[in-house]
């Protein structure tokens, strides 16, 4: 597929990335060594919301019971609107007044799991979410902000699991992918200031966003998110389109324009 030829540009021997398609078509195109391990970053955040979504099924976890700062809930927590500060037990603002990223806000979102399961995070995700989509190869090492490890043939997985939804149910899915407390304004990780910054719960909304790392192509319905091993995950519902990769490269400026480029690329090729 020529879209993913653009790795080669990437200068990151490592990278690969994968095509998804919805409707059952499955896996379009890939380029690189798609077994390959490799940090997912805050990529991680997708299959935590995941893990903390299906417990909320589950009635293990409630979406508004009190998480984190006086005031916050699982909810905020899952937004990144709970004011805590990015790696620290330290309110910058009051719940639901501005949109903080915060991997802190995820650590605590596990311990949350942690002690209403009474199991460990990393189990309950394991039971939740990797062994039932048959992602074999992925173990979290470290933070449910940040600490899964596993290759692209997972990452594709997920994907597919975005399009086509089967451990949630679908209220709960749509409920995951639209803004919650929309409107709040925040500061997007590498790209600044975002006057309108809506997320979903744990998942990154593109809507009118920009700078951002999809593509122009990309629907404002486009959702996913990105991390700081140079990783990404998006998923198009309007296209019926995912695209995952993993570049072994840490993100950066190179990846402001190559990533929106492959992005555009692979919509041009195979959108509507």
């Amino acid at each position: 597929m020529g879209a993913l030829d653009t790795l080669d540009t990437w200068d990151a021997p490592d990278a690969r990335a994968a095509v998804i398609g919805g409707g059952g078509r499955g896996v379009l195109a890939v380029r690189g060594d798609p077994t390959l391990p490799g940090g997912w970053a805050s990529v991680t955040k997708l299959v935590t919301a995941l893990a903390v979504l299906v417990a909320v099924e589950e009635e293990v976890v409630d979406l508004d019971e009190p998480a984190g700062p006086p005031g916050s809930t699982v909810r905020h927590l899952l937004a990144h609107a709970s004011g805590l500060a990015y790696d620290a037990d330290r309110a910058l603002a009051a719940p639901g007044r501005q949109r903080i990223y915060s991997n802190r806000g995820f650590e605590v979102l596990g311990e949350v799991v942690c002690a209403r399961a009474g199991m460990e995070f990393g189990a309950y995700l394991h039971e939740g979410v990797l062994a039932p989509l048959g992602m074999t190869g992925t173990r979290l090492q470290g933070s449910p902000a940040a600490g899964l490890v596993g290759p692209l043939d997972d990452l594709v997985r997920l994907a597919g699991e975005l399009l086509n939804p089967s451990l949630l149910s679908p209220s709960t899915m749509g409920m995951a992918t639209t803004p919650a407390f929309p409107g709040l304004g925040g500061r997007l990780p590498g790209y600044g200031h975002q006057d309108r910054m809506d997320w979903g719960l744990g998942f990154e909304l593109r809507d009118g966003k920009s700078p951002h790392w999809t593509g122009h192509r990309n629907s404002p319905g486009t959702f996913g998110h990105f991390g700081r091993s140079g990783s990404f995950l998006w998923v198009d519902p309007a296209a019926g389109l995912a695209c995952a990769a993993l570049s072994g490269r840490d993100f950066g400026p190179w990846a402001k324009d190559v990533w929106p480029a492959l992005s555009d690329a692979v919509l041009q090729e195979l959108g509507p």
